[in-house]
């Protein structure tokens, strides 16, 4: 938007995605007006609508714009990133711009303009939850909040994986990344895209969808804050920092991540020999169980739950994977092992698609098989190995917690 758009719309006054405040700076550059509660409210409420623009520095009743102390405008971004972090939960990622416009006699002031994306998440601000409708916002009804939460959830006829990610661009994406994705002489790149729901048409421009994010950019965390794996493994049976012996923030495109993961475990594990009667092996995990296992987590994980991620423990006597979100509303503890509900059904067709394995000692072709015994084999290799079952956890709502034991191994190896 160039100045004389910004203006006209300046002219017309506030709708349901333009906000303008004057900005009062008084004792040395603190911020007086307006209230840091009510500016998180009103730039919440956009995000958990159609998003929209906020001019600092125009007098929402006069429309007269007044302008920013040029000194202040780098103490007033501050302030306004401290609201957007601490008083918006989630935490608000907006877009800010310094700009000039003219004043009442024409001189030329500086003014914040803050673009707010429509977000994937619903916010709560300091004053809780807030929607805009016209040029006010209004409080969401317990009713409205609960449309809302499912409009935006796994629940939404159009899945959280199919929705346009702000911020992002078609430039964001990598070109080798996408390269796996095409077919030659079956029509332009962003219309293959398109049709594996990695691309989607957005005010007229092409944008990335969550899945394209999480397969077709070097670093999704860049987007979304939670499309990681942490990786922690400690020499004792503890999570006690004292104990720890390795760690790793493992991110870019899910597949790399599922192979990074894998390595963390390799390289971690303890693997005991005896030499007997020839050389025999004591690996602590059967290795296909614990790349089935990841694959899952990554794979039915819930990316819509802001700031979690996928945690990777390892201890002496077990593995632990703890992946984000309750099992799909179909699915119990019971019946994962016999029946294979997809949480993300655009990520696991692609997985079980175009994602090669490389490694023949995992004996399967794509990350991927669509078979649905996944659960089954994880469950029959680690028993077989360890003797014991792997057991998995719901914790409440939130997480999912898949415990591997380890093989015991030889007191001696010789």
């Amino acid at each position: 938007m160039n100045s004389e758009h910004l203006l006209q719309r300046i002219r017309l006054g506030e709708d349901s995605t333009l906000e303008l405040k004057r900005l009062v700076v008084k004792d040395g550059g603190k911020v007086f007006e307006p209230h840091p509660d009510g500016l998180s409210d009103e730039l919440a409420a956009m995000a958990n609508a159609s998003g929209g623009l906020l001019v600092l520095g125009v007098d929402d009743r006069t429309r007269e714009i007044i302008g920013l102390p040029l000194e202040h405008l780098d103490r007033a971004e501050t302030w306004l990133t401290a609201i957007c972090t601490d008083r918006i939960q989630p935490p608000l990622d907006i877009v800010t711009r310094h700009l000039t416009l003219p004043d009442a006699t024409g001189t030329p002031v500086p003014v914040i303009a803050v673009d707010v994306p429509r977000s994937l998440w619903v916010h709560k601000s300091a004053n809780g939850y807030f929607r805009r409708v016209g040029h006010a916002r209004r409080e969401l009804t317990p009713d409205a909040l609960a449309r809302l939460f499912q409009q935006r959830s796994q629940a939404r006829l159009i899945r959280f994986e199919e929705q346009t990610v702000p911020g992002c661009t078609l430039d964001d994406v990598d070109a080798l990344l996408v390269r796996r994705f095409l077919h030659p002489d079956e029509g332009e790149t962003p219309e293959q895209l398109e049709r594996l729901h990695l691309l989607a048409r957005h005010d007229e421009q092409w944008v990335p969808t969550v899945a394209g994010v999480l397969l077709c950019t070097l670093d999704p965390t860049r987007w979304l804050r939670n499309a990681e794996i942490l990786a922690v493994a400690h020499h004792g049976v503890r999570n006690d920092p004292n104990e720890q012996i390795d760690a790793l923030e493992i991110r870019g495109p899910l597949d790399r991540q599922i192979f990074d993961a894998l390595h963390f475990v390799r390289r971690n594990m303890m693997t005991a020999a005896r030499k007997r009667l020839g050389r025999i092996d004591y690996p602590q995990y059967a290795l296909d169980a614990v790349f089935e296992a990841i694959v899952n987590a990554v794979a039915h994980r819930d990316y819509s739950l802001h700031g979690r991620r996928i945690r990777l423990f390892m201890f002496s006597d077990r593995l632990e994977i703890r992946s984000p979100g309750a099992l799909p509303n179909t699915l119990s503890l019971e019946s994962m092992t016999r029946l294979s509900v997809p949480r993300n059904e655009i990520l696991a067709s692609l997985f079980a698609r175009y994602c090669p394995v490389d490694d023949p000692t995992l004996g399967r072709r794509l990350l991927m098989d669509r078979r649905g015994f996944g659960v089954e084999m994880i469950l029959r290799e680690s028993e077989r190995l360890s003797g014991r079952r792997p057991l998995y956890e719901a914790i409440g709502d939130l997480e999912l917690c898949l415990t591997i034991y380890a093989q015991a191994l030889p007191d001696e190896s010789r």
